[in-house]
């Protein structure tokens, strides 16, 4: 499906997406980098870590920690090498204000400026007070190579406020200088090097798991979580034995990350930055010299922006499937990734950890939309078939019948958005789902977010739906009617007179952050969730009602089964 979404204009940021989702539903306000009304006078709370004093704003309910380094530098002579341990300070550490962002392509609007050494996190609680509250540990999405911890839109504040959780989040090395594999050629000074920003995550896991009881956190009750890039990176987090004591559950969310970039494919990713810098291979060493912009420019002259999501398949291959040079995601070393976290078998190590997994029902109508390609919101049934004889060749009949006689109320566009979720997303989140049940250890919880957004595509008739991301918001509880107070400093809430979606927020933040606390989400007066098993393959609907389905689009997966055994 990539030559469906090539054809573009300038193409949308993610941020701008996001933004136009917010916008588009019924009187929506976006409010970004400003805090609601608050019913109390901010004041300083410090808390005492392993490494020195921090210092963080405690106001309604809730004490916020930004920018405390989770580890050493990373630059100089430690770029592209694992992070050096933290050195400890004297005095008090401010923690007032965002650490710097991984080095990527655009400056994010309200963040500090990037930076090689860009490893802090970010903590919300309800009180440092020693409490042992459920740990919500998240990697940020933006596929392998963009992406922020500190994005307003995913502020954990109401999180944790509302359903008594610690959320934290991290800023970690992307695109190239997280990924870039110079094992063949540094030998074993440089042998994780194909796997620094997962090295990253995992060493702000650890950081957690030392310093997060002074939070008010429990150690031993982690989840980690991810939407999109995240959602592969915690799939990555979920078969690393080196990040393994340090969670206890997971969720994937919109990013099966079944399987990441052979050795050999990364290796030759290498010999194409190089060529491309004007660096011989013996010379290669010259790779710590070059400036930062001059490396940013090698990253995406080499042809393909690598790690995002229009750079990785789908299907059971799962997101960061591709196995073509070129790309920058974690490698299967034998070492940092042993194996492909879900292929052929979902990973031994966390066999005895619970899992969540899924999608949000229109994925693809995001991406579409950021390519601003509108054609594919009107086509007709012979421009369908047309594109599907592309995509799919030798299938399209067999495709086309099948999604046809599945959905048969749905438009030519309807089906087409359909058909690419599945193939870029769906597919590989059942797949993951099955092969954790197949296990049989520790249950896997499979949903697809379904509240839809009503407001029309600009430049067409056709329905926001449940794009890419949309839930991002929904899961945080960053969703309010206008004029409720209660919000957080870090702003990127939005205001909405949709109680409909305030209540699939609600819905979605109590099972996240119930899972967190019990291993199996739940949320009141909703249904109760089974367990994903080969049998009844149940799935939770999440809406402002929630329902339980057994065996969604079964048609649909029986065909997919049939063309992708």
């Amino acid at each position: 499906m990539s030559s469906a979404l090539n054809r573009s204009s300038r193409a949308l940021s993610r941020r701008e997406i996001l933004a136009q989702c917010r916008v588009a539903l019924a009187c929506t306000a976006v409010l970004p980098g400003r805090a609601f009304a608050q019913s109390e006078e901010p004041e300083h709370v410090e808390v005492k870590t392993a490494y020195g004093r921090v210092r963080g704003v405690k106001s309604d309910g809730l004490a916020t920690f930004k920018g405390i380094p989770y580890a050493g530098s990373v630059s100089g002579a430690n770029r592209f090498k694992t992070a050096p341990p933290l050195q400890p300070w004297t005095g008090v550490r401010d923690a007032l204000n965002l650490g710097a962002p991984a080095i990527q392509t655009g400056q994010r609007r309200n963040e500090t400026p990037q930076s090689e050494d860009c490893l802090f996190l970010n903590i919300w609680t309800p009180a440092a007070d020693g409490r042992k509250r459920p740990v919500m540990f998240y990697s940020h999405g933006g596929g392998f190579v963009t992406g922020s911890g500190g994005a307003g839109y995913q502020d954990g504040g109401n999180l944790a406020r509302t359903f008594d959780v610690v959320v934290v989040a991290t800023n970690h090395r992307l695109g190239l200088m997280g990924y870039l594999f110079l094992g063949e050629l540094g030998g074993e000074e440089y042998a994780t090097s194909g796997n620094q920003g997962l090295l990253d995550i995992r060493d702000g896991l650890k950081w957690v798991h030392e310093n997060i009881h002074t939070f008010g956190g429990d150690p031993a009750n982690v989840m980690i979580f991810g939407e999109s890039g995240g959602g592969a990176k915690t799939s990555c987090l979920y078969a690393m034995p080196s990040a393994a004591p340090y969670f206890n559950k997971a969720s994937i969310e919109s990013g099966p990350g079944i399987r990441m970039m052979p050795h050999e494919a990364a290796a030759e990713t290498t010999l194409m930055v190089l060529k491309h810098l004007g660096i011989e291979k013996s010379d290669w060493r010259k790779l710590l010299e070059v400036p930062v912009d001059k490396l940013l420019g090698g990253q995406t002259g080499i042809g393909r922006t690598g790690g995002g999501l229009l750079g990785m398949n789908g299907g059971r291959k799962g997101m960061g499937g591709g196995s073509r040079a070129g790309g920058f995601g974690p490698v299967v070393d034998g070492t940092v990734l042993p194996h492909h976290p879900f292929d052929p078998v979902a990973p031994a190590i966390s066999k005895d950890k619970p899992l969540m997994v899924g999608y949000n029902r229109d994925e693809t109508v995001f991406f579409f939309n950021q390519q601003r390609n509108t054609e594919v919101f009107n086509l007709t049934e012979a421009a369908l078939k047309e594109r599907l004889a592309k995509e799919f060749p030798g299938n399209t009949d067999a495709i086309y019948e099948t999604y046809h006689k599945s959905r048969p109320d749905a438009s030519p566009s309807e089906l087409y958005i359909a058909i690419t979720t599945a193939r870029m997303i769906g597919i590989g989140a059942m797949t993951i789902a099955e092969r954790k049940y197949a296990q049989r250890g520790a249950p896997a919880y499979m949903y697809i977010f379904k509240h839809a957004n009503e407001s029309l595509i600009p430049g067409t008739q056709f329905k926001m739906g449940t794009p890419h991301a949309m839930e991002i918001t929904y899961k945080f509880y960053n969703v309010r009617p206008p004029g409720q107070g209660g919000g957080n400093a870090g702003g990127g809430l939005m205001a909405i007179s949709d109680q409909s979606s305030v209540k699939a927020a609600h819905n979605m933040a109590e099972m996240w952050s119930t899972f967190a606390r019990t291993g199996r989400p739940a949320a009141k007066g909703e249904p109760a969730w089974p367990a994903y098993t080969a049998a009844n393959r149940a799935t939770m609907e999440i809406d402002a009602q929630c329902r339980v389905v057994g065996d969604p689009y079964g048609l649909e997966r029986s065909m997919w089964e049939r063309l992708e055994p």
